[in-house]
């Protein structure tokens, strides 16, 4: 049975996301969320918080028990950035030049699975 959650919106980029991400994908629930607690990236919060909510959901409307779920399926995509005039900065460059700083966002969903033995 397959449980999915997803965390829209984040404000931080895809690439980011995936540096944490990558080092969880099919590892048990409870190793996972032992790994995210002691990584030191920003981006390891909102996996956790992602993880813990597929988990309630599993036990809550499945009736699934924690020690048999795995991250089965994890990605980040990117989400929209912030449009030129809705808040974006300039950056300024040399010879007068300038470029937006470009804030971005991300999509993160994970889908956990039951380990079959």
């Amino acid at each position: 049975m397959e449980v999915r959650a997803k965390a829209r919106h984040i404000p931080m980029s895809a690439r980011k996301v995936r540096r944490v991400i990558d080092q969880v994908r099919g590892m048990d629930v409870e190793a996972a969320l032992e790994v995210l607690r002691f990584l030191p990236h920003a981006a390891a919060r909102p996996v956790e918080k992602l993880i813990r909510s597929a988990v309630a959901n599993a036990e809550e409307n499945f009736g699934l028990s924690r020690e048999d779920l795995y991250i089965a399926h994890i990605v980040a995509d990117e989400g929209p950035g912030v449009a030129p005039g809705k808040g974006w900065r300039p950056r300024y460059g040399a010879r007068g030049r300038y470029r937006p700083i470009r804030k971005r966002s991300s999509h993160i969903t994970v889908v956990l699975d039951e380990r079959t033995e």
